[in-house]
């Protein structure tokens, strides 16, 4: 999209948004680190490609599963774009309260029917061939599934600062969550010991009631205080929430539409990611190797590929949404279309980057953020890590485009992309169970997921130029510059990672060091390109810590 209009060129005021993406990205650096230390304390307590620890991840992923498909995109979808428009009324903060109250109404009794359906729901998501696998699995889920109240909390209350301005909390509550989830994945060691094959607790029937409430017990506590602790900063801000009722009549309506198409939406992309979970599920149970990268390890590798998603690209467009919302709110097209570039742009640069350091450094990334993984583990990531950072720059970009619709409460014309999307997810993941060795199940679901990224990212992107105008060449050249700037950076990285040996056997010291030098070089490389080839968005980029260096 260009950012010429009529009247010259309308350039986004960058320098607020620079410094909100930047205290953001604090945060989730903050907690992606500590993220990173959680997985692989509960690795030393459950391992990799072990049953139990497939069993365990099953479970704890159900709630997230579940609150995106119940109310996570739909309270994104609806609630900031109908704060932000009814702050700009008399009568909005009753209007909030509402809102708020119905939210919580729905999700309290979603979240009490989720959890007594929990034995239908794991045999649902999960392969079913192994009865004790999907017995661990139903009782952790018993533990587990609350976590779909505290997420949709958390939502609520960082969507009503988001829209009030106040950008930090958001994202560094799930600080807190990391830390609960740390001390209570070291308290099972503490209490059971770090897991060992052919250990106490390899095998599934194993496990009984302490140990099940201990390791799910602290992933759920982790949630509730990550919710419970933006009222803290909500209060600060001077918000004070009353619980109304009289929902009929109060202006709800367009919040209705908009949820409606999302949810409709939403549960046909799940139905992508039961495929998934089913696929991955089942090659874990099809194969005796630590070899074979299954659902634990595939949440591994989507946890490390969504790294620099969440530090760039959910930051940037978390302050960006409620620009976005208030340029729709107040008709000002042209400034969305300029800040709607400036974010693509900006995304592009970063995430072309992270896409090559993770093809050239996936499996030495693994060993430093799972040490204890044995070699044949992290070599069972690698392709999967790959696979995924493929889809990078589009997830990035499809990002964007969804709060664009959703600025403009246009839930509807989203829905058959990303019908389209999952039907790509299980289409791919499908056939890669039925033509391919069980080794490379894992890897084709997850290259099936970054391919419906690029789909979701160019038909988005057609749609969203219809409605802004503008001809995208100043983006295009910007991803073609940076693009080329990343080849480059690769051309360089891979064959001096290879320098160190297999990467699948380094120690962590050796991993650290390989991940340090190559990446120093690859960022050297990939900014000097950037530079040769006059892309003005690594200044951006770069901008708020430059900022902080001269004063300092």
């Amino acid at each position: 999209m260009s950012e010429t209009t009529a009247d010259g060129p309308e350039r986004p005021s960058g320098g607020g948004l620079a410094r909100s993406t930047a205290l953001m990205a604090g945060g989730t650096a903050v907690s992606r680190v500590l993220g990173v230390v959680r997985n692989f304390v509960l690795a030393l307590a459950v391992g990799v490609n072990a049953a139990a620890a497939d069993a365990f991840n099953v479970a704890n992923v159900l709630p997230n599963m579940l609150y995106m498909l119940v109310a996570g995109g739909v309270l994104n979808a609806v609630l900031l774009p109908q704060v932000v428009r009814a702050y700009r009324t008399a009568k909005g903060q009753e209007f909030v309260d509402r809102l708020l109250t119905l939210a919580l109404v729905l999700l309290a009794g979603i979240t009490v029917v989720l959890t007594a359906a929990a034995p239908l729901i794991v045999r649902i998501v999960s392969s079913g061939k192994d009865p004790q696998f999907v017995e661990l699995a139903t009782l952790f889920a018993f533990w587990c599934i609350p976590q779909v109240f505290f997420y949709g909390l958390y939502t609520l209350l960082g969507q009503v600062l988001n829209a009030r301005g106040s950008f930090g909390p958001y994202m560094w509550a799930p600080v807190l969550n990391n830390i609960v989830s740390i001390v209570g994945f070291t308290i099972f060691i503490a209490v059971f010991g770090r897991f060992v094959v052919g250990g106490p607790l390899n095998a599934l029937d194993a496990w009984d009631g302490r140990a099940i409430a201990l390791l799910a017990g602290g992933a759920t506590l982790g949630i509730i205080a990550q919710a419970l602790v933006l009222i803290i900063p909500l209060y600060r801000s001077g918000f004070r929430y009353r619980p109304r009722a009289g929902w009929r009549g109060a202006g709800l309506g367009t919040a209705g539409r908009v949820a409606g198409w999302t949810f409709g939406a939403l549960a046909i992309g799940q139905l992508g990611v039961i495929v998934v979970t089913r696929v991955t599920t089942a090659a874990a149970q099809s194969s005796d190797s630590l070899g074979v990268a299954g659902n634990n390890a595939y949440s591994q590798a989507f946890l490390i590929f969504m790294l620099p998603h969440s530090l760039v690209t959910v930051s940037l467009l978390t302050a960006l949404f409620t620009r976005l919302s208030t340029h729709v709110a107040t008709q000002q097209t042209a400034r969305l279309r300029a800040d709607a570039s400036y974010g693509l742009r900006t995304i592009g640069v970063f995430t072309l980057f992270a896409t090559a350091v993770l093809a050239v450094l996936a499996v030495p990334i693994v060993r430093v953020v799972l040490p204890s993984a044995l070699p044949e583990e992290a070599g069972s990531l690698a392709p999967v890590i790959v696979a995924l950072s493929a889809g990078l720059v589009g997830l990035g970009a499809w990002s964007l485009w969804q709060r664009v619709f959703y600025a403009y409460e246009d839930a509807k014309g989203l829905f058959w992309i990303q019908v389209t999307m999952a039907g790509v997810v299980a289409t791919g993941s499908l056939l890669g169970a039925v033509l391919l060795p069980v080794g490379w199940w894992t890897a084709t679901a997850a290259g099936s997921i970054a391919a419906s990224y690029l789909v979701g990212a160019a038909w988005g992107g057609v749609q969203v130029r219809r409605r802004l105008g503008g001809s995208g060449a100043r983006t295009i050249q910007t991803h073609v510059r940076a693009g080329v700037a990343a080849l480059g950076a690769v051309v360089v990285g891979w064959p001096l990672s290879r320098l160190f040996g297999d990467p699948s056997r380094l120690g962590w010291t050796d991993a650290v060091l390989t991940c340090a030098l190559v990446g120093l070089v690859m960022i050297g490389v990939y900014v000097a390109l950037l530079r040769l080839l006059r892309v003005e968005e690594l200044t951006t980029l770069v901008e708020p810590l430059t900022r902080r260096l001269r004063r300092r």
